[in-house]
């Protein structure tokens, strides 16, 4: 089995996601769907608003891995899969180089 992640923590990175994560995201018109947790790291996909968003990282790093790693300790990382070059409406748009 290639999942070494506890069922439990699985689980409960997705009550988070449910509960906390996408409805705060959803007023961006984002949301948030767990891939997989491996080795206590959570891999995630962004998708609506927040796919291709400029603000993504920002709201990877800060909103969402902190409250994941305070709420489960136990979670070493939390990695982003999205394909941010796909989004079609995202909510902030990046800025230009």
């Amino acid at each position: 089995m290639s999942d070494t992640a506890t069922p439990d923590l699985k689980t409960r990175v997705q009550e988070l996601i449910d509960t906390m994560i996408n409805p705060a995201v959803a007023g961006h018109g984002g949301f948030v769907e767990l891939i997989d947790v491996q080795d206590n790291r959570v891999y995630l996909t962004m998708g609506g608003g927040c796919q291709g968003c400029g603000a993504a990282d920002v709201t990877l790093k800060a909103g969402i891995e902190r409250l994941i790693k305070e709420e489960l300790p136990e979670v070493t990382e939390v990695l982003d899969t999205t394909d941010h070059s796909q989004g079609t409406n995202p909510y902030y748009t990046a800025g230009k180089s």
